[in-house]
């Protein structure tokens, strides 16, 4: 369905060493706040990139902040340039979503409690997005994102491919779909939780960072929640027999990681500043620039936030996402439809990641039921070079892409230079 009341309010930013646009699109009652940057290479060609992050109901301040963004704010002295950003050969917008996220709110104070639910409103997004900054339509468009992103992009970029034959026939322009990029996401539930027992007590990419009677008590545990998961949640939707297998499984194969002492976006470090925090300072001086009343009237934050403190991560969205048992909705399913569908996919993942590690996201690459799965399945894992150095191992059959990243852990683009370099190459090939 098309948005049926739009509207764009829109700031133009000159402190972040690129062109840069801020503020809202409307879709309907509910403002979406978003930063635009265009690329630093050639705007009037290069493709456009939208980028969310997880939670559910994170801010995507974190990805542009400490990750891909033009600038990154790592101190308590604010945004510096960041020489490897995406935005060095692509035009990318953040978006705070859902609505209720980051700057973004809605008139009434609702929220919405399902990917279902958020697709809608992006979709609507980006429509009207390209009919606001209109050099940028019919550009090759990719959908980008990491963590609980992996649940909502496939959602969000079926619900773009779908309206495309609506907006021809109200005389629009399509919106040219061109691939899913998804870091370390949380895509399958299932492989995603039960693989924390190989990557915390298998050697894999490093050797086993539990000890001997946490990793029984979970090896114990697998194939108890496999079957529970897949009967509760899957075969037959309980949501009261699904939800007990969430609060029963869960807390066994994540609890270990975040008990240990280490972070557990990247095992090889500890645990920095406070868990709340993503076990990084870094999330801190994020959230207190943006807490600056100077930077907020820059961006254009709207008076709404007048007083209100910046929450990186709202734990009311978070929480309705949870509620609504969100996570364990078969999100794979819709990649399989938009690999049909011509729509190129790429799954990376940094190794050293058990939050979303990347031995849980090969399986459910490999057990995707789609025509490409056979082929996929014969193909071993190949090492990956970038410039003649190694940078990870890969699989890949016609629009799907599988990458597992040496050296970096949830967030690959905050990870050293090299391995930035080598992502953004990978991506630009797409």
């Amino acid at each position: 369905m098309l948005p049926s009341q739009n509207a764009v309010s829109t700031v133009a930013v000159q402190f972040f060493w690129t062109p840069l646009y801020t503020g809202y699109i409307d879709v309907n009652a509910r403002h979406l706040f978003f930063y635009f940057f265009e690329s630093r290479s050639d705007p009037d060609k290069d493709d456009v990139i939208l980028w969310t992050n997880g939670g559910p109901g994170c801010s995507s301040a974190m990805g542009l902040f400490m990750e891909l963004g033009p600038c990154r704010v790592l101190d308590e002295h604010g945004p510096k340039f960041h020489p490897y950003s995406w935005t060095s050969n692509a035009n990318i917008f953040f978006i705070d979503q859902s609505v209720g996220v980051g700057f973004s709110y809605a008139e009434h104070g609702e929220i919405v409690s399902t990917t279902e639910e958020a697709a809608k409103d992006v979709a609507a997004f980006v429509v009207i997005f390209f009919e606001h900054f209109t050099k940028f339509k019919g550009r090759a468009f990719h959908m980008a994102g990491e963590s609980y992103g992996g649940c909502y992009l496939p959602l969000f970029a079926s619900a773009v491919y779908d309206q495309n034959p609506i907006l021809v026939a109200a005389g629009m322009s399509a919106v040219n779909l061109t691939s899913v990029i998804i870091g370390n996401g949380f895509t399958d539930f299932q492989s995603t939780v039960l693989s924390h027992y190989d990557f915390g007590c298998i050697s894999t990419s490093i050797p086993p960072v539990l000890d001997t009677s946490t990793c029984i008590k979970m090896q114990k545990m697998v194939p108890r929640c496999k079957t529970w998961f897949k009967k509760a949640c899957q075969d037959g939707f309980d949501d009261i027999n699904c939800g007990a297998a969430f609060k029963a499984c869960f807390p066994v194969f994540f609890s270990p990681f975040r008990l240990s002492g280490l972070n557990p976006y990247d095992v090889t470090r500890k645990c920095k500043g406070v868990p709340e925090n993503f076990c990084y300072d870094e999330v801190r001086h994020i959230v207190n620039y943006l807490d600056t009343p100077s930077v907020r009237s820059q961006l254009g934050v709207d008076p709404w936030f007048s007083g209100k403190n910046f929450e990186l991560c709202a734990e009311d969205i978070s929480q309705s996402f949870k509620d609504a048992l969100d996570w364990s909705h078969p999100t794979q399913l819709y990649v399989a439809a938009l690999l049909e569908r011509g729509v190129k996919v790429l799954n990376y993942v940094g190794k050293y990641d058990s939050v979303c590690n990347w031995i849980g996201n090969e399986r459910w690459s490999l057990e995707l039921e789609w025509s490409g799965k056979e082929e996929l399945s014969k193909q071993k894992l190949r090492v990956w070079l970038v410039n003649g150095k190694r940078a990870g191992h890969m699989r890949k059959t016609g629009p799907f892409t599988f990458a597992a990243i040496d050296g970096a852990g949830h967030m690959v683009s905050f990870h050293g230079k090299y391995k930035k370099c080598a992502l953004h190459k990978f991506i630009r090939s797409l």
